[in-house]
């Protein structure tokens, strides 16, 4: 009888063992479990807010980027017109094309808006820029305006341009094909392109306020007027620093304004200068 309930009292204690073995298995497997879950959902979160930290804000579209660059350039483009027969509206038309609206390579390591060549008159800085050929010559400038000034002299000085200002200056698609058909550009569709970017964007309002006809309906966020440029031409005897003085200005501003890496000079150079003592 004692050996019975012995044997009785041993299989209990072997069963308790095993019940509370499996329970501490049970607690610990979900125990882990839960843990994981719960490290998984906080690497999920903290991936959400990682991403959103890190996304990019909207860009400007294309139409804003334009709007901005006319903004700021269409004075200087009236401005040429009045002084040298251009109309606003090519002017500006080729500088957004030319420029990518002033966000292209050159314009923003050189300030050159309508991608002007070097050519063997320049004597003023330059970039190397990849374009017909690799690594071509481009003039660089200390400031785009000087850009929109040297296209005007490019055009007024050059033979083959010269039938374009027999044209009304109202006649934006005239001038655009015959710049095209004097070799300003070897795009087959580059007189469309100039027209297309002048009717989008109402372009030829500029003309008409430049002409004194009409008013421009656009809103300038740009309110300031750039200051006028003068240019003056070398001749002999001529230094930096008596042009200096003729025009009220110092050596280093002259060398400043025309990229001028020292102060040698040659009969029949341009330079921009500013003011005037005459």
């Amino acid at each position: 009888m004692c050996n019975m309930f012995h044997k009785i009292s041993i299989v209990c204690v072997i069963c308790l063992v095993l019940l509370s073995s499996c329970r501490a298995k049970k607690n610990s497997i979900s125990t882990t479990t839960t843990n994981k879950i719960s490290q998984s959902n906080s690497y999920a979160k903290q991936e959400t807010s990682k991403k959103q930290a890190t996304a990019p804000l909207p860009a400007k579209s294309y139409t804003n980027v334009v709007e901005d660059y006319i903004d700021q350039f269409s004075e200087i483009a009236m401005q040429e017109m009045k002084q040298y027969g251009i109309p606003a509206s090519i002017t500006l038309a080729q500088g957004i094309l030319e420029s990518g609206a002033g966000q292209g390579t050159l314009s923003v390591r050189a300030n050159n808006h309508f991608g002007i060549k070097c050519h063997s008159a320049w004597k003023g800085d330059y970039v190397h820029h990849d374009d017909d050929e690799d690594q071509e010559c481009f003039r660089k400038y200390v400031d785009a305006k000087y850009s929109y000034r040297d296209h005007s002299l490019f055009l007024t000085t050059r033979g083959r341009y010269s039938f374009l200002f027999d044209l009304s200056k109202k006649d934006y698609k005239g001038w655009a094909k015959g710049l095209k058909k004097a070799g300003y550009a070897t795009d087959p569709k580059y007189p469309n392109k100039l027209i297309s970017i002048i009717e989008r964007y109402q372009l030829q309002d500029f003309d008409k306020k430049a002409l004194g006809s009409k008013k421009s309906k656009r809103k300038s966020k740009n309110k300031s007027n750039p200051e006028a440029l003068k240019i003056y031409t070398v001749t002999k005897g001529d230094t930096l620093y008596s042009i200096s003085k003729r025009f009220d200005i110092s050596v280093e501003d002259l060398k400043k304004y025309n990229n001028l890496k020292d102060t040698t000079l040659s009969i029949g150079q341009e330079l921009y200068v500013k003011g005037s003592k005459q």
